[in-house]
């Protein structure tokens, strides 16, 4: 049976947990700066251009594993270049060690933003960093495809795009 996932929108009994994920070294690698990114994730939470969620499965009983984060790109003015009106950005990270490297990546991110496309958005974008050969993997198992690399705030990133 495949695993099906939910996402919840976070609320503030979820600071906790996500801060100690912004501690699991795989993805502090990535995120970087836990207290950082945790007062990032932490002050976007009224901000009405990004909307958080914590995602479970039922394959893990319901319990979360991880944190996704999903914005609205005119919003944010980002380097992306010329994109539809509307598209969306994501950002994600899988929390709970035990469930990293078992294709939940990939399965969660392409049943959120297929949820998504459905719904109307014509694009969503990610940018993952050009060396994190795991995340752009899992992007193209959820159907993105690589676009450009783009020079950002955080660095140079891969921009990969999954249309609608």
């Amino acid at each position: 049976m495949a695993a099906q996932y939910q996402f919840r929108p976070l609320v503030e009994g979820d600071l906790p947990m996500v801060r100690q994920w912004l501690q699991v070294p795989e993805v502090a690698r990535w995120w970087g700066d836990p207290v950082e990114q945790f007062g990032l994730v932490s002050g976007d939470m009224n901000e009405p251009a990004m909307d958080q969620y914590i995602v479970s499965s039922t394959q893990a009983f319901g319990a979360p594993f991880g944190y996704l984060q999903c914005y609205r790109l005119t919003d944010w003015n980002i380097c992306f270049g010329s994109q539809p009106e509307h598209t969306r950005g994501i950002d994600q990270m899988i929390g709970a060690p035990e469930m990293i490297g078992r294709g939940h990546g990939p399965a969660f991110i392409r049943a959120f933003v297929e949820e998504r496309l459905a719904s109307g958005t014509p694009r969503v974008v990610v940018d993952p960093d050009p060396d994190n050969a795991r995340a752009i993997r899992a992007y193209e198992k959820a159907g993105f495809v690589r676009d450009k690399l783009v020079d950002t705030p955080d660095g140079l990133s891969l921009l990969m795009v999954r249309d609608a």
